[in-house]
């Protein structure tokens, strides 16, 4: 009740809307609308901790647990949270390592768990690292935070995602919150003030950690993503891209992306528009000046089936990669193509998925997340791209579960090996999410980068799915979604990119409730 107060008072016509859809009985489209609402609550993680959910834990003392506690501030509450939960501890000074190694008993295979001073383990933590410690075979086992206050209080939890390696890259989530199995020959070389960070990166770089979804650590602070600033160097030599346009009059949208792909920074282009039966005089007029030593027209007058109009350009394509690309997107700078290139290129990428404003500045699309609402939806839609969001994950390059096609790129061959887009199922909506999820399971992970931003009318051209056949389309689709990806299933963890949580209901990472 505290939370529907105080999200009423915050944001009264969104709440009344949102009680409104209630009302009427569309319960899912009011929690979606809620949720957000919500988690803006100052109360809600208090509220939520009233019913936290406990992880199991082990009842023996093993294997060991040794806490290697850097100096600072705070280290006597530190070292008291490790000594009553049962296990050793030893303080780091500065360059002091080789003491703190010498602490470990190494005969009995120990477990490190870095701390910094000030940080203090939640009631069990040992216990639930063990329970998953001694049934693993990996070398890191992390957990969930949040942040103590001053008067001792919990708040700004980190649910954490799994294991994501191109997300660590930018923000550190394990050090301080997490277990690892290392050796003393991994630690002398690690005598820095940065000594925790590099060893848990070393140890994690060896394996793939393992995630426990509970809070077990509450923290003074914790490390701060790091937002790159630009893309890396490209390589000097990029392969050809086949950039795929459906489109269908609306010459205004097309001119602007055909303009923007001419002032795209990219060695070999070749661009193929399908046209889905445009009648407009001046687009047939603008699609018959276009310069065929760069662009192809391919004539499709069939109903509009996003499916297809891709499947027919993909298997023309002289390109090595892909660009699916709607005609109603914009470009913002030159080195979108290149920048979204060179991470489809790595072996285990495979559809990557670019940053999408909507005209007013807002984010439209930043990843999709599966199992939102029953089907999946477009991560940290609506928010500004200058606001923290959920841990400036909108902000950060990082493997995702799937991305949209409304600009996505991909290796031909990838493509190709798993059937590109599925005609019959997914005519219109969830296309792209279907192709992601049959590449990912391919070993090619989707890939979000934000560094290629690009502004997306979304829908413009074809219009929204209101009309009674539309909407009969998009539910046989949504159902198709939900038996081949188990998108409906509310009772699992969900998609491993998100967390159990999280609300799913929500497009904007919010902190879940049972209400």
């Amino acid at each position: 009740m505290r939370a529907h107060i105080s999200a009423a008072w915050l944001f009264p016509r969104a709440w009344f809307k949102a009680l409104w859809w209630r009302i009427l009985g569309k319960k899912v489209r009011s929690r979606a609308q809620f949720a957000p609402l919500l988690a803006a609550s100052s109360s809600i993680y208090q509220l939520w901790m009233l019913a936290e959910p406990a992880p199991l834990r082990s009842l023996a003392n093993e294997p060991a647990i040794v806490a290697l506690v850097v100096v600072g501030p705070g280290q006597d509450a530190t070292l008291a949270s490790a000594a009553e939960q049962g296990i050793p501890a030893a303080l780091v000074e500065p360059g002091g390592l080789a003491e703190a190694i010498a602490r470990v008993d190494w005969a009995e295979n120990s477990w490190l768990m870095p701390l910094f001073a000030g940080d203090v383990l939640a009631e069990g933590a040992v216990a639930a690292y063990r329970a998953v410690a001694a049934n693993t075979g990996m070398s890191v086992i992390y957990a969930d935070d949040d942040l103590l206050d001053r008067r001792g209080h919990r708040h700004s939890p980190h649910f954490k995602p799994a294991w994501n390696t191109e997300l660590f890259r930018h923000f550190d989530f394990l050090t301080g919150a997490c277990i690892v199995r290392a050796s003393a020959a991994d630690l002398p070389r690690r005598s820095g003030p940065d000594w925790a960070a590099e060893l848990v990166a070393a140890v994690a770089g060896r394996c793939e950690p393992v995630r426990l979804p509970h809070v077990l650590h509450h923290r003074k602070k914790r490390p701060e993503p790091k937002v790159p600033l630009a893309a890396e160097p490209c390589d000097p030599i990029l392969p050809k891209v086949t950039v795929i346009v459906p489109t269908r009059n609306r010459v205004d949208l097309l001119r602007t992306c055909i303009e923007g792909l001419a002032r795209t920074a990219y060695p070999d282009v070749e661009v193929i528009v399908v046209d889905n039966g445009s009648d407009d005089p001046a687009t047939l007029a603008y699609l018959a000046k276009l310069d065929p030593d760069r662009h192809r027209v391919l004539r499709d007058d069939g109903p509009f089936n996003f499916s297809r109009l891709n499947n027919q350009a993909a298997r023309l394509a002289t390109g090595e990669m892909l660009c699916l690309l709607n005609n109603d997107i914009e470009m913002l700078g030159s080195d979108w193509l290149a920048i979204m290139v060179r991470q489809a290129l790595r072996p285990e990428v495979g559809a990557v998925g670019a940053r999408l404003l909507y005209p007013d500045g807002r984010i439209q699309h930043a990843g999709v997340v599966m199992g939102i609402c029953g089907g999946a939806a477009h991560a940290h839609r609506l928010l500004k791209p200058d606001e923290p969001g959920y841990f400036r994950r909108h902000a950060l390059p990082q493997f995702v579960s799937a991305v949209t096609a409304a600009c996505l790129v991909v290796r031909r061959e990838s493509f190709e090996a798993v059937g590109g887009l599925d005609e019959a199922a997914f005519e219109v909506a969830f296309n792209d999410v279907d192709l992601c999820m049959r590449l990912n399971a391919r070993g090619w992970q989707s890939f979000y980068e934000p560094r290629a931003t690009l502004v997306h009318h979304e829908s413009v051209s074809r219009g929204f799915d209101r009309d009674p056949v539309g909407a009969a389309r998009l539910g046989r689709e949504l159902a198709a979604m939900q038996e081949r990806w188990g998108t409906d299933d509310f009772t699992g963890d969900g998609d491993p990119f998100h967390h159990p949580q999280l609300s799913r209901y929500s497009e904007r990472y919010a902190l879940g409730l049972r209400w």
